[in-house]
């Protein structure tokens, strides 16, 4: 029944897993800043605009505490609107200018003389290049002054390109050397540059709204609290905006109304749907003293609560928060691409120079034109856009998904991990069973009283956080005990706990506790502990002033969805080991009853860690599920640390992924939920790799001297940025990801 996290390791940690005696390392508060870039963790802004880093537009921060007054403004203008008013003046300005360039057959085109349709052609692609891709330009050019190259690295000199040699033979026709021209002049290219743009900046608008689509999980977790509340002041009910709410400031909650903040029931009572938090479809009944939680809907009653944590400090919030960091956080596949794409652009540049000077040397008639237009194709189908969401974009809608289960992931790195778990290490109490163990016994020896004894051990446990404890204090308040105070308290890490009251030596704990405080246990009384142990419970001995006064047997129940669980958690091929600091007879029982395959009972908080070393020592992937404040070494020590919702905080702050719903079913779906997302991966970096492979060469024109055939740098756009699409596209399937 231990409380406080075990000082065991004296300064000695391995180098392979933290330190067992370090206090659990609290993430980093997520960014307050009001835009940040959904691809590159750590840029931030006040202001809209471009990434310095990856060019992506900065998209409005679902984490951002403050006044959203000024979204109307024009400040705030969704960029993926933006994006699309430019797209659908681009296509507007397209049509004429293919039929321009590409209706040389229809009657119409053939009598515009070939000076006046390439005047036309640039007043008609000079927009779209310039005000419809201006942002694409931007990001282009601020790659290059940043040394931070990306697709819009390879976007800018080819689009440049191809408008800029076109403008030359319009307006400068005789300074255009002689191997440019073909069939009676040379050729313009304005249309290339045109389509290049719009189809480009399809695939942005198309990625923008993509992203804001992996962002459905975290919008419908705001959408759980009303933007207004009814505040009572002097018995007066106001409505005022939820911002405004303090902490200590009383609200009335009306029927059919979601709960605005956290906080306690000060008069009325109602039933409230905590579903959201808990998975369980049946309203709990709220009355005076009792806790509620934002998001939560209360039913058809209504009362007054007292609000306790307001704004960033609820649960809901946090959840939001934690959330928006792991989608924006990288795991370590992410690397592969981020090493890939650190030589990617300047090698295609080469490549693109390369296919440049073999074209003029070696090419046909005109080859200065084909030179030109072969090393654009290769700059346009070579732009890294699928590379670069490969990764991200499976990572933030699988986390995305998660939430919606119920199952959140603090990071990208954990989900990544969890996808090579292949042995689960579980507690008992409050993991396997209910957690909200009951005093099925009280057994007083010969000349001691029953009541001063549960009185004298609720006083104790009143200290503790473990269920157990728990189980004893519930047993004094329902028998309407008064406890007395407690002096000289003291944790015994996995034991229990000792202390002074009303005078005597108290000490409450399992059979190890009495050894430490040679207390004498009589053989005679052990056998009635084994036979309470066959039966399920769990046996905790009191001793006063040195000597054995009597037990309790305390009884925790399995969750109903244990033992499905654990067939699932089989079926994905898990090895299952219980970790408990409960007694070996009702750990086995428990064990036998959910087909657990291997068992470690009466463990301390060190001795849990122990196993994790020596299982990650022997190569195996180790997750570890708890609850309690005896398992956060544990949980900090595994590759991947799963905290029940419904346990302590410092298990949940130790653990890399937390199952809201308290239900061991959520470690199968998160373990699932893992796969499908590395699957989802590995097919988006296989496709990026693919398609910039047989790419590039294609459109340098490797296929030329066999069958004639070149690529066209519209092809090649339309091709990049259909390879954008299939990857989001790809990604987007995770949304319906459920456990088979």
């Amino acid at each position: 029944m231990a409380d406080k996290p075990p000082s065991c390791c004296d300064g000695k940690t391995s180098p392979k897993v933290k330190s067992c005696c370090a206090k659990p390392e609290e993430a980093p508060p997520p960014s307050n800043a009001k835009y940040i870039c959904p691809m590159c963790p750590g840029v931030e802004s006040d202001k809209p605009g471009p990434c310095p880093m990856c060019g992506m537009a900065l998209e409005r921060n679902p984490a951002w505490k403050g006044n959203d007054a000024d979204s109307c403004c024009g400040e705030g203008e969704d960029e993926s609107r933006d994006l699309l008013k430019r797209f659908g003046v681009g296509v507007l300005l397209c049509i004429p200018l293919l039929v321009l360039s590409m209706g040389e057959n229809l009657p119409t085109v053939k009598q515009i003389p070939p000076q006046w349709s390439g005047l036309l052609q640039l007043l008609l692609s000079t927009p779209v290049v310039f005000w419809s891709g201006l942002p694409l330009l931007q990001r282009g050019w601020r790659s290059f002054a940043t040394l931070h190259l990306n697709m819009f690295s390879l976007i800018l000199p080819g689009v440049l390109a191809a408008w800029g040699y076109s403008l030359a033979v319009v307006l400068l026709p005789g300074l255009i050397p002689h191997a440019f021209k073909h069939g009676g002049g040379p050729g313009v290219y304005f249309e290339s540059a045109a389509v290049i743009t719009v189809l480009v900046l399809l695939g942005q608008v198309l990625e923008a709204r993509a992203r804001k689509a992996t962002g459905a999980a975290l919008e419908e977790l705001m959408a759980l609290v009303p933007k207004k509340v009814w505040r009572v002041v002097d018995g007066v009910d106001e409505e005022v905006e939820l911002g405004r709410v303090l902490v200590g400031d009383s609200l009335r909650i009306k029927p059919a109304s979601r709960i605005p903040v956290d906080g306690v029931v000060l008069d009325g009572s109602s039933f409230v749907d905590e579903s959201m938090l808990t998975g369980e479809p049946m309203p709990v009944s709220k009355s005076k003293g009792l806790t509620v939680t934002a998001g939560t809907m209360n039913s058809d009653g209504s009362f007054v609560m007292r609000a306790d944590r307001v704004g960033a400090e609820t649960v809901l919030s946090r959840i939001v928060d934690t959330v928006a960091k792991a989608q924006r956080s990288r795991a370590p596949v992410q690397r592969l691409a981020d090493r890939v794409a650190e030589w990617f652009v300047p090698a295609v540049v080469l490549i693109a120079a390369w296919t440049f000077m073999l074209w003029w040397e070696f090419g046909p008639e005109p080859s200065l034109a084909y030179a030109i237009i072969n090393a654009v194709a290769v700059l346009i189908i070579a732009c890294p856009c699928a590379l670069g969401l490969a990764t991200p974009m499976a990572l933030t809608v699988g986390i995305g998904r998660g939430a919606q289960l119920g199952i959140l992931i603090k990071d990208a790195a954990a989900l990544e991990r969890l996808e090579k778990v292949d042995t689960l290490m579980l507690d008992k109490t409050g993991t396997l069973t209910q957690g909200k163990p009951t005093l099925s016994l009280m057994h007083p020896l010969p000349g001691q009283n029953a009541k001063d004894m549960l009185m004298m051990a609720a006083a104790l446990e009143t200290s503790s956080e473990h269920p157990l404890a728990k189980a004893i204090v519930q047993a004094a308040k329902e028998r309407q005990l008064r406890l007395p105070e407690v002096s000289e308290f003291v944790s015994v890490p996995g034991s229990g706990v000792a202390g002074r009251v009303q005078g005597h030596e108290v000490a409450v704990g399992q059979i190890a506790l009495m050894e430490l405080a040679k207390v004498p246990v009589p053989a005679e009384l052990m056998d009635k502990v084994q036979r309470l142990q066959v039966h399920g419970n769990t046996v905790v001995f009191i001793a006063v002033d040195g000597r054995l006064s009597g037990l309790f047997a305390i009884a925790d129940k399995l969750k109903d969805t244990s033992a499905e669980a654990m067939k699932g958690l089989h079926a994905l091929g898990l090895h299952l080991v219980m970790t408990t600091g409960d007694n070996a007879v009702t750990a086995q029982r428990v064990a036998d009853e959910l087909g657990v395959d291997e068992v470690h009972a009466a463990l301390k908080p060190e001795e849990k860690l122990v196993h994790v070393y020596q299982a990650r020592e022997a190569g195996r992937l180790v997750a570890v599920a708890g609850d309690g404040i005896n398992d956060a070494p544990a949980l900090a020590a595994a590759h991947v640390g799963i905290a029940m919702g419904t346990g302590t905080d410092v298990a949940i702050q130790s653990a890399d992924i937390t199952l809201l719903k308290g239900d061991l079913r959520g470690i199968e779906q998160s373990i699932a939920l893992s796969r499908a997302t590395m699957k989802i991966i590995r097919q988006n970096l296989w496709f990026a790799f693919i398609y910039n492979g047989l790419g590039i060469p294609i459109a340098a024109g490797v296929l030329y001297p066999v069958c004639g055939w070149l690529l066209n740098p519209m092809i090649a756009s339309a091709a990049m940025s259909l390879s954008s699409v299939s990857v989001i596209l790809n990604s987007l399937r995770l949304r319906r990801f459920k456990v088979k």
